[in-house]
């Protein structure tokens, strides 16, 4: 599968260096900078390290057709309006040489041109999904520092309108799925197809009525998921806005659950997460109640990424496993809602 349109007759890794050691001539950096492999999913994460000085910085190689050149600037625009009107810790773009802050890779190997970006470097760790006590304190955090970004997006969005995707039903579950079908997911048998369905025009049916409120439904950032957190000396750190867009802003509870849904301790972090949000934003009884429905939404757009990227780690490491858990998941829902 060539997940990011490069030439077929390239071994991947190697081909992204190249373009990354590309990259690196369109940022002031030294001649000498070498960039190490951090992440292979949407897109591409290098670490970009100095030999003649300590400064270390991130490179992102975009895949191509994922996001438009005008669609990447939306995303720093917001990030750097995050960082001017906000306390919350997000990585800083930088600008190229030219002073552009989205860089374009064309050659003559390439059938489409590469976006690149470049960010500060942010240290810290991961939120560790094992540490159950741990996790349970970060989320209320996380909670926390989801409010004030719903709170920012809300009030900087109005007179500040951006080119982001849309995340509803049609373009996760629906006719329009930006990740692949579900239907189309790893051990998804004639049965599971069967639950599945049942379950999705359940989620449909109660997202409609749900509806889309500028008070539910905002600029968010999309994918908190806990490889996108960097927790150092207690304080909790946002990366990877490369999903942002317009959403449910419940739909930010769901993704920082993504991959963990089916674990005991859910419970716990949701409502840790819940009593952080609400130190900043409130949040209906309505709105709680449907908290089930956006973890599930998000449930089954996982099961159609990880069968649309069977070249990622990620989704190689998941497998037919996370379909078998989330039939349990979709069973308890359909029993609670059906």
């Amino acid at each position: 599968m060539n997940a990011m349109n490069e030439p077929s007759n390239y071994d991947p890794l190697e081909f992204y260096h190249h373009l990354a050691k590309e990259a690196l001539g369109k940022y002031s950096v030294s001649s000498h900078a070498t960039v190490r492999l951090l992440n292979y999913s949407e897109n591409i994460t290098y670490l970009v390290e100095n030999t003649d000085n300590p400064m270390r910085t991130i490179l992102r190689l975009n895949r191509p057709g994922y996001h438009s050149k005008k669609e990447l600037e939306a995303e720093l625009i917001w990030i750097k309006a995050i960082l001017e009107s906000s306390t919350i810790v997000v990585p800083e773009p930088i600008a190229g040489i030219n002073g552009e802050y989205v860089q374009v890779i064309a050659t003559d190997k390439l059938g489409n041109p590469y976006h690149c970006v470049m960010f500060s470097f942010l240290a810290g760790n991961a939120p560790d999904e094992e540490n159950e006590q741990g996790l349970v304190l970060e989320f209320e955090k996380l909670g926390e520092i989801t409010a004030l970004l719903h709170n920012q997006s809300q009030e900087w969005i109005g007179s500040n309108p951006i080119n982001r995707p849309t995340w509803d039903f049609e373009t996760m579950l629906g006719t329009k799925p930006k990740w692949g079908r579900w239907q189309d997911g790893i051990a998804v048998t004639p049965d599971r197809k069967i639950l599945f369905q049942k379950v999705s025009k359940i989620i449909k049916k109660r997202l409609t009525r749900f509806g889309k409120s500028s008070d539910r439904f905002g600029l968010i950032h999309a994918d908190l998921r806990l490889a996108n957190l960097l927790v150092e000396d207690g304080i909790i750190k946002v990366i990877d806005f490369d999903d942002c867009g317009f959403s449910w802003y419940l739909y930010d509870l769901a993704t920082a659950l993504s991959f963990i849904e089916h674990k005991e301790y859910v419970p716990d972090l949701i409502q840790a997460w819940l009593s952080g949000y609400k130190k900043i934003r409130s949040i209906s009884v309505e709105e709680e109640a449907e908290i089930p429905t956006f973890i599930m939404l998000r449930r089954l757009l996982l099961v159609a990424w990880i069968g649309s990227h069977i070249d990622n780690d990620t989704a190689k490491s998941l497998g037919a496993e996370f379909t078998d858990q989330t039939v349990g998941l979709a069973e308890k829902y359909l029993y609670q809602f059906g």
